[in-house]
Formats: C-alpha cells, sequence, structure tokens
C-alpha cells in the first residue's frame, strides 16, 4: 500500500527543510563559499544528487526562505478589497509586517536572522540570485497592477522602496539597536516613501 499523497509531501518539505537548515548553519559557521556542496550533503545525512533534487543551486538552499514571499506583492494586490488603491494596499501590507517583526522587512533583531541578512547581503552570488527573484517579483506585480509602462514603473517603485526600507532597518540593527528601539523609525520612514510614491 503506497503512502498517502499528504504524508509523502510532508516527508518531502521536512527533509527540504532539514538540508537547508543543515547548509545555513555551516554557511553562518564557515561561510558560504567556503561550504561544498559535498559537506552539506554530508551533514544533512543525504546524497549529493538527492539534495540537488531538492535544492537546484547552492544559493537555493539560502534563498528558499525567501520563496515565502515571492510574488506576495502581486498577490496583496489581487486579494485587496473593493475601492483600495493598489499602493495602498501595498502600504497597509508593508506596515503590518514591520508591526510583527517580519524578517522581510529588515526589522528583526534576532541573531540567527541579522546572521543570515548578513549573509545574503554580503555574499555576492547570493545577493545576485536575490536581485533575480525581485525582478521576477516585479513582473509580477506589474501584470497586477495593470499593462503599459506605468505598470511596470509603478511596480518597480514599490518593490525599491520595500527594499530601501528593509535594508535601512537592517543596517540599524546590525549596528547594534533593538528591533524595538528601531519600529517608530522604521513605520516613518515607510510612511514618508509611500507618501513620497502616492
Amino acid at each position: 500500500m503506497s503512502e498517502p499523497t499528504g504524508l509523502r509531501a510532508r516527508k518531502k518539505e521536512r527533509t527540504r527543510d532539514a538540508i537547508a537548515d543543515a547548509a545555513v548553519s555551516l554557511f553562518l559557521e564557515h561561510g558560504f563559499d567556503r561550504v561544498s556542496v559535498n559537506e552539506i550533503a554530508a551533514a544533512a545525512e543525504i546524497s549529493k544528487p538527492t539534495l540537488f533534487r531538492y535544492f537546484p543551486t547552492k544559493e537555493d538552499l539560502v534563498l528558499h526562505r525567501f520563496a515565502d514571499h515571492q510574488g506576495e506583492a502581486a498577490r496583496v494586490v489581487r486579494g485587496r478589497e473593493s475601492g483600495i488603491e493598489p499602493v495602498t494596499a501595498l502600504r497597509r501590507h508593508f506596515r503590518a509586517a514591520l508591526d510583527r517583526y517580519d524578517p522581510v522587512t529588515g526589522l528583526n533583531d534576532h541573531p540567527q536572522v541579522v546572521a543570515f541578512h548578513r549573509l545574503v547581503f554580503s555574499t555576492p552570488s547570493l545577493a545576485g540570485r536575490l536581485t533575480r527573484y525581485q525582478l521576477e517579483d516585479e513582473e509580477a506585480l506589474a501584470d497586477a497592477l495593470g499593462e503599459g509602462i506605468q505598470a511596470h514603473v509603478q511596480a518597480a517603485q514599490v518593490l525599491a522602496i520595500q527594499r530601501v526600507l528593509a535594508r535601512a532597518n537592517w543596517q540599524k540593527i546590525a549596528d547594534g539597536r533593538s528591533a524595538g528601539d528601531v519600529h517608530p523609525e522604521a513605520v516613518a520612514d515607510a510612511d514618508e516613501a509611500f507618501n513620497q510614491l502616492q
């Protein structure tokens, strides 16, 4: 008798998480470029081909943590209530994420989150791959906003604002401030940035 599909999917997800966790731990300890795929496979107790079935590239071992947010801006625009402007919905969504101290906003002072962001921002291949993800998000958001150059410009502006705000928040925390201390500034910065956009 075969395994139920739901159980199989959960097992795959647990395996995927275990591989990624092992990889990120090694990267944080030794640096991204100093850890081989063979070392990651050994730490996760799997074969190298199995690792590549879950993660096609070494960078994906790190950046899959951004996958939950992939296409998020487009989903916010498509799912907004009637009568709410797209930029207003995106602004509210970002503000709510700040209030939750969501790591994607840069406003999270958990030591592992700070170290993870440092790893991503200081490793050229990771930063480059993250840029590619952001360009895909921009395309999805432009599609959700409508057609023509205006939709593309607005999508680029919104995502640039979110990226700049998140990086500024992370830098303040990386410099030793707490997320609670930075929060009022992060909210004020977000309000100012979105006011300029609107």
